[in-house]
């Protein structure tokens, strides 16, 4: 795991994966301009008229290798896809074109929307992931996705706070990209958000309340069973939160460092709105 302090910054001014805050490698050199190749998925469709993209969705492949990510991803009979996948090293290639909604999110939630696919467009980094032997992602895959990232950004208004992982959306299916994931890198080059934590004196239940107002779904939708389990679906979100947030500490109920940080999102997001 990356060395950070509990609540996930990295220490002498760095990024956890050893990057200068100025987006240079320590050795100085910067990263090589961005190129895409081209392997069109059929697993798209039209996004509703009028839908903005305003959530930039990440995620790990899952799988293996990248090989088997990229046919499973252009597989018919598998009905999902990507805009982007990133490979091992840096490589970009582009399935879906960023006006189509690609199949990517599935059942998930943020803020209330539901057809997370509508809105978003969705990054696959190749990793195995937690089932094949989750590991950190390299140095040129998270240079590569700063590039396409901020060159997404220029085409769609996406605020930092809406750039988010896939067990973000979908906290009670998902766990990527995982607690390895650099999100404190993506924060300091201005792609996503990271806090200053501030302490509070929530209760759990206030928590739990303000997680839901930030975006996690944390009751689930209102016509779920009489017999599924809504405090595990909370857990979940807790458990979520910790992989984005803090990832050195993964924990399903609240603690007064959570509860801190949550706070410090809270008054980053309320200064840009």
């Amino acid at each position: 795991m990356n060395a950070q302090t509990p609540n996930g910054q990295a220490p002498n001014g760095q990024t956890p994966n050893g990057q200068t805050p100025n987006g240079q490698t320590p050795n100085g050199q910067t990263p090589e301009p961005l190129k895409i190749a081209e392997l069109p998925s059929p697993n798209c469709d039209d996004r509703p008229e009028g839908q903005k993209v305003d959530i930039l969705l990440l995620h790990y492949t899952g799988m293996p290798d990248a090989g088997q990510a990229l046919r499973r991803l252009r597989d018919p009979q598998a009905k999902v896809s990507a805009h982007y996948v990133i490979d091992l090293d840096g490589s970009v290639t582009r399935m879906v074109p960023e006006e189509k909604r690609a199949w990517h999110a599935g059942v998930s939630c943020w803020q209330g929307a539901r057809d997370i696919n509508a809105r978003s467009i969705g990054i696959e980094i190749v990793n195995p992931g937690h089932e094949f032997g989750y590991r950190p992602f390299q140095l040129a895959q998270m240079d590569a996705l700063v590039a396409l990232a901020k060159d997404i950004k220029t085409r769609h208004d996406i605020a930092p706070e809406r750039v988010l992982g896939h067990s973000d959306v979908a906290p009670t299916r998902k766990q990527d990209p995982g607690e390895l994931f650099d999100w404190f890198r993506l924060s300091v080059e201005g792609i996503a958000i990271w806090p200053q934590p501030r302490a509070v004196n929530w209760t759990d239940g206030q928590f739990l309340e303000a997680l839901q107002i930030y975006g996690y779904d944390v009751t689930g939708p209102a016509n779920l069973p009489a017999n599924v389990d809504r405090q595990a679906i909370a857990k979940s979100c807790c458990f979520a939160f910790c992989r984005h947030f803090r990832p050195a500490i993964l924990r399903n109920m609240p603690d007064p460092e959570m509860k801190a940080i949550l706070a410090g999102l809270i008054d980053k997001t309320a200064k840009r709105s």
